[in-house]
């Protein structure tokens, strides 16, 4: 059994994890709302109905801030489509699904969240500095998911080329979108996309 002094040092980091959720979910809201231009740690604060100081005692740099809002929804998202590959097809199916999940999560807020974040990181280089190790780190855990996914190793270099392009592709579809292009451009694309996918898996 627990003591009252474990239960409430348990509380006290729920209470902390908590707090830093609401910090991590305002941030999102703000980039997908407002923009990284218009975005302040003020109005992050006060969407999440919490002081400077507890911002601060959390995330001492808005970049540090910012990047970590991006990680916080990063991994929600993975759990979401890990969650969703249970019940994935077998065969090309498979393969054509999986596209279909990395598409889901880039053309929603990660992708509205990252865009805002890349464009911003150009001219700011705490920004950039801080935000580059994230963006890479993301990219392998990608790797890592696929490789998974679709039971191939990763020293493959023809699996890796394919996973990263299609990472690409659905970023700049996710960007087409975001300005407001052509949806059934965007639909045709990401089929013949799926298509020369499969066909370069057949040849393995």
């Amino acid at each position: 059994m627990a003591s009252p002094t474990t239960r409430k040092h348990r509380t006290q980091a729920e209470r902390s994890e908590r707090t830093r959720e609401l910090l991590l979910d305002a941030t999102i809201e703000c980039l997908v709302e407002l923009g990284y231009a218009r975005t302040t740690v003020q109005e992050i604060c006060q969407r999440a109905g919490l002081s400077r100081g507890a911002q601060q005692h959390h995330f001492t740099t808005k970049a540090e801030l910012m990047t970590s809002a991006l990680e916080h929804l990063f991994k929600r998202l993975s759990e979401e489509i890990l969650t969703a590959t249970t019940e994935l097809p077998a065969g090309q199916e498979r393969i054509e699904a999986g596209i279909d999940l990395l598409w889901r999560a880039y053309s929603g807020t990660l992708s509205t969240a990252a865009v805002e974040l890349w464009v911003a990181a150009r001219t700011d280089p705490e920004l950039r500095a801080t935000l580059l190790p994230v963006d890479r780190a993301l990219g392998h855990a990608t790797l890592e998911f696929y490789r998974e996914l679709l039971g191939a190793p990763m020293d493959d270099e023809r699996l890796r080329a394919l996973v990263l392009l299609t990472v690409n592709l659905v970023r700049g579809l996710a960007l087409d979108a975001m300005i407001g292009g052509d949806e059934r451009r965007r639909a045709a694309l990401l089929t013949e996309w799926k298509t020369l996918v499969v066909d370069q898996f057949g040849r393995r």
